[in-house]
């Protein structure tokens, strides 16, 4: 997408947008939907990383089928805290999909690197690997019609230092925007395209036989999460080009302040990676960013990714 540094028009000074993208003060950090009663765990012990965002959870075995309850509590605790974390699972890759594939079915992703099977992607960075695109805040394949429900990342290989992961709340970005911000966006919906995301990293003739399968396509700006309805803001500088139906300068002046919005530590958690570990997260409440810090080290991970519905 391309910005420009000319000044708002008088419509976006009038929508209250603050100076940088950004404002100082409390912020409102609200975890639970409306409405929602706070409630205990009975089957496993959980631990809050974030104050929105990340929760280990501990006493679990995720090599073998979860109980129909179980999976219930799981399922309710990744809409409270929206990513988890499993320590030294060491799932092989059949059973890291067994795992996923009770959320839903799997997808493939034909723009990466596959790992033992077709449902596995794989990430070998670092050493002399090609250059990563997973350092910059992105919700996965938004440039689908229907977006990752979710997906369940496992570390392979740990570098000695760095190779963080990072998720930010995206329910919680709503809920701090300024109401004009709010009434500018709410109805409003914005173009996601691959070609942004990834056109600095394949030649030009891999590309082009995906555009057929995979053309532009557009989503809500603010979606509503299908389980919580939460209002969630969906729009990530990988894919997300453009505001349907605004002239170019005020497209990119907002979503430039938008996208800014991933960057707020209070809506963030940030996990330290060991071998064997899982995250969980729910791709239509959050966005992450894989923190490349580690060359000349290689850091190995494969993800399974569990298909989607429409946004709205």
């Amino acid at each position: 997408m391309s910005v420009t540094d000319t000044e708002p028009s008088a419509e976006l000074r009038e929508a209250r947008i603050p100076e940088g993208g950004m404002y100082e003060g409390a912020r409102v950090l609200r975890r639970l939907p409306e409405g929602w009663q706070e409630r205990p765990y009975e089957r496993f012990e959980l631990v809050p990383l974030g104050r929105t965002i990340g929760a280990e959870v501990r006493g679990l075995d995720l090599s073998r089928p979860l109980a129909p309850a179980l999976r219930e509590e799981v399922d309710r605790a990744l809409l409270e805290w929206k990513v988890l974390f499993f320590r030294a699972q060491h799932l092989t890759s059949a059973q890291q999909c067994a795992f996923a594939r009770q959320w839903g079915e799997l997808e493939t992703n034909p723009l990466l690197e596959r790992g033992a099977g077709d449902d596995v992607v794989r990430f070998d960075k670092g050493g002399d690997a090609a250059p990563s695109f997973e350092n910059v805040w992105h919700a996965d394949v938004t440039f689908r019609e229907r977006p990752a429900l979710g997906a369940v990342l496992q570390l392979r290989q740990v570098p000695p230092i760095g190779g963080d992961t990072m998720w930010a709340d995206m329910a919680a970005a709503y809920d701090n925007l300024p109401q004009s911000v709010k009434d500018r966006i709410d109805g409003a919906t914005a173009v996601h395209d691959f070609i942004p995301g990834f056109a600095r990293f394949y030649p030009p003739e891999r590309l082009a036989p995906l555009q057929d399968l995979f053309p532009p396509v557009e989503h809500p700006v603010v979606r509503t999460h299908p389980d919580t309805g939460r209002r969630l803001l969906f729009v990530n500088t990988s894919f997300t080009t453009r505001i349907t139906g605004m002239a170019r300068q005020e497209s990119d002046t907002l979503l430039r302040y938008l996208f800014q919005q991933a960057h707020v530590p209070e809506y963030q958690v940030r996990f330290h990676w060991q071998p064997g570990d899982i995250a969980f997260w729910d791709n239509r409440a959050v966005q992450h960013y894989a923190v490349n810090d580690y060359a000349p080290h290689r850091r190995v991970a494969e993800r399974v990714a569990v298909a989607g519905d429409r946004p709205f």
